[in-house]
C-alpha cells in the first residue's frame, strides 16, 4: 500500500502529463502481480467496495472529531480524502498496511456492521498520505487529473506496444489483469478475445475549423450526415447474444432491455441511443429519464422507449471491415438493414450536398426547424480508426446559444481547484427573482479564476458548508447547447452543457435574461 500511496501522491502533485504517464510506467514495471493490477482498476474506475461510501467515511470521523472543525476544515480544503488525512487525530505510521491486493480483499470482504471499525484501524496506523490514498481508494473519487485512457498510454510506454492493440483487448480482459501484463512483458501471447466479447474503441471526430478546414477540403470526397442528440454507443450483436456499450465501455444493456432484447442479426454497429416512439427522436431531456439507472422500470420504458439510429458497421457478421472505406462499411449497412426490418434499430440518413455553403445553410435550418445538433462531415475513403485521427471524421455543431446570466452560488473545486471557488450556479429572472438555471465550471482562463474566486470572498452574503451565497451582481454571459424542462430545477429550466463564454463585468445585474427567453429556447416536443 506505500506504494500505492507514494504513487498518488507524485500524479496528484503533477501537472505534467509526461511526468505522470512516467511515474505509472515505472510503478506498472517494478509492482509486483497482483497488486499492479489492482492499481489499474483503481486508476481507471473499474473498482468498487459496497459498503464503502463518502457518507460512511465522514460518520467515522466525525466519532473522533468535533463535527463544526471538520465542517470548517473540509469547507478550507475542499477534497474530502485530504481533510481527513490532516485532521485524523491519531498518531499514524505506526505499522504497515497491508499490500494494495491484501487491502482490497479486506474491504471487500468485511460485513458492513463491521466496516466502520475496520476504517478507523485503519485510518489510524497510516501515515498521512497513506490515509490520503485510503480515502481516495475506498471512494472512487481520485480527482488526480488520471483518464483510463492516459493509463493505457502508460502501460504502452512501459511496454513498447502500441497503443491502438491494447485498447483493442482492454473490455475483454478482467483485473487484476494477469494476462495482459504477461502479454506486455512478453511472457505470453497476446490474449485472444473474441470480437463479440469485448468493446472495440471508437472512432472519435474532430471540430471544424471554418476559417481554415474548408478551404482544405474538397466536399466531393465526404458525405454528410445530421449530429444526433443522443449517447453514443457500440451494439454487438452475437450468435445468441446482444451486448450495449457506452462510448466509454461501460455495459449499459441491463438498463435498456427494450432495446437488446429486440433486436436481431449478426455484427457490430456504430450509433447513438436515443428515446422516442416511432423511431422519432424525442428531445435529451426525456433520454435522461433512462440514463445512470441499472434497471428500467416498466413505466419508463412505455414512456421513453428506446432505440438506436446507427451510423457505421464495424463487423459485418464474423468479417472485420474497419480497414474497408466508409462507403463501402456503408454499403454493408445499409445491406443489413435491408435484410429485415428492425423495430428498435434505424439507418441514420445522409444529407445531400454539393458545397460547403449549402451544407452550412441545410445546418442551420435543422437546428432551427428540427433542434439538430449539428452535422458530421466524413470522408467516404476513411477507415474505421480508434481515437481521434485528423481529417476522417469532422463535427460541425450548431451555433451556442447564449444568455446572459447572475451568479447565485459558487462551490470549491477539487484537485488542483481546491483552494479556489471554481464551481458557479447562475440563475435568470422570473420578475423580481432569481432562479437556477444551470451551472458551470470552465470556460474561464486560470487568471479569470483567480479574479472570480476573489470575487466570491468578498461578496459572500452567506456560506452553507462548502458553497457560498453572493451578491445578486455579476452576470456571466453563458454559451449552451440547448435548454430543456426540469423538475430538479426550481426554475422548470436546464441548460444543456453549459460554460461561461464571458464574464460580463460591465453589464447591471438586472438587464440579464429573463426566464421566458430561456424557456423560448426549448425545442418543441
Amino acid at each position: 500500500m506505500k506504494r500505492f500511496a507514494q504513487l498518488l501522491e507524485t500524479l496528484a502533485l503533477t501537472p505534467s502529463r509526461n511526468r505522470k504517464i512516467e511515474a505509472l510506467a515505472e510503478y506498472f514495471a517494478t509492482t509486483p502481480d497482483p497488486d499492479r493490477g489492482y492499481a489499474l482498476a483503481v486508476l481507471t474506475g473499474a473498482l468498487s467496495f459496497a459498503h464503502i461510501k463518502p457518507a460512511r467515511l465522514k460518520e467515522v470521523v466525525l466519532a473522533e472529531v468535533d463535527p463544526h472543525l471538520f465542517a470548517l476544515s473540509y469547507d478550507y480544503v475542499g477534497d474530502l480524502g485530504e481533510t481527513i488525512a490532516l485532521i485524523w487525530p491519531h498518531t499514524g505510521g505506526t505499522r504497515a498496511l497491508p499490500a494494495l491486493s491484501d487491502l482490497i480483499e479486506l474491504l471487500n470482504t468485511t460485513a458492513k456492521s463491521d466496516v466502520a471499525a475496520l476504517i478507523t484501524e485503519l485510518l489510524t496506523s497510516a501515515a498521512i498520505n497513506e490515509r490520503w490514498a485510503l480515502v481516495k481508494l475506498a471512494t472512487g473519487g481520485l480527482r488526480i487529473g488520471i483518464s483510463e485512457r492516459l493509463a493505457k498510454t502508460a502501460l504502452a510506454e512501459m511496454s513498447g506496444i502500441d497503443l491502438k492493440e491494447i485498447e483493442e483487448i482492454w473490455h475483454g480482459i478482467k483485473m487484476p489483469y494477469g494476462a495482459l501484463f504477461s502479454w506486455l512483458e512478453g511472457k505470453s501471447p497476446k490474449p485472444d478475445i473474441h470480437h463479440t466479447a469485448r468493446f472495440h474503441p471508437l472512432m472519435l471526430s474532430n471540430p471544424i475549423d471554418e476559417e481554415r478546414d474548408f478551404d482544405l477540403l474538397d466536399p466531393a470526397d465526404f458525405a454528410a450526415e445530421w449530429k444526433w442528440d443522443g449517447i453514443r454507443v457500440q451494439l454487438i450483436l452475437g450468435a445468441g447474444e446482444v451486448s450495449l456499450f457506452s462510448r466509454t465501455g461501460e455495459d449499459i444493456g441491463a438498463a435498456f432491455p427494450d432495446v437488446t432484447g429486440s433486436v436481431f442479426g449478426r455484427g457490430v454497429l456504430d450509433g447513438e441511443l436515443l428515446v422516442g416512439h416511432a423511431l422519432v427522436p424525442a428531445p435529451f431531456n426525456a433520454l435522461q429519464q433512462r440514463l445512470n439507472r441499472k434497471t428500467a422500470t416498466e413505466r419508463l420504458m412505455a414512456e421513453h422507449p428506446g432505440f438506436i439510429r446507427v451510423y457505421d458497421m464495424l463487423f459485418d457478421g464474423d468479417a472485420d471491415i474497419r480497414a474497408l472505406p466508409w462507403s463501402e462499411r456503408r454499403q454493408r449497412l445499409e445491406h443489413f438493414f435491408a435484410s429485415g426490418a428492425q423495430t428498435r434499430l434505424d439507418l441514420s440518413e445522409t444529407i445531400p450536398f454539393a458545397d460547403w455553403a449549402q451544407l452550412g445553410a441545410i445546418r442551420r435550418r435543422g437546428a432551427d426547424e428540427n433542434g439538430h445538433e449539428g452535422v458530421m462531415i466524413k470522408l467516404r475513403s476513411a477507415p474505421y480508426v480508434p481515437g481521434r485521427p485528423k481529417g476522417n471524421w469532422y463535427k460541425w455543431k450548431r451555433d451556442p446559444n447564449l444568455v446572459d446570466a447572475v451568479l447565485m452560488y459558487a462551490q470549491r473545486g477539487h484537485g488542483k481547484r481546491s483552494s479556489y471557488y471554481s464551481d458557479f450556479t447562475f440563475g435568470a429572472w422570473r420578475g423580481t427573482e432569481l432562479v437556477p438555471i444551470g451551472k458551470a465550471y470552465f470556460g474561464f482562463t486560470d487568471a479569470e479564476l483567480r479574479q472570480l474566486d476573489k470575487w466570491v470572498r468578498t461578496h459572500t452574503i452567506q456560506s452553507f458548508g462548502p458553497v457560498r451565497e453572493v451578491e445578486k451582481s455579476l452576470v456571466f454571459e453563458v454559451a449552451f447547447d440547448s435548454a430543456q424542462l426540469s423538475t430538479r430545477h426550481k426554475s422548470g429550466v436546464a441548460l444543456r452543457f453549459p460554460r461561461i463564454n464571458r464574464i460580463r463585468w460591465d453589464k447591471p445585474a438586472g438587464e440579464a435574461a429573463q426566464l421566458a427567453e430561456v424557456e423560448a429556447l426549448i425545442p418543441a416536443t
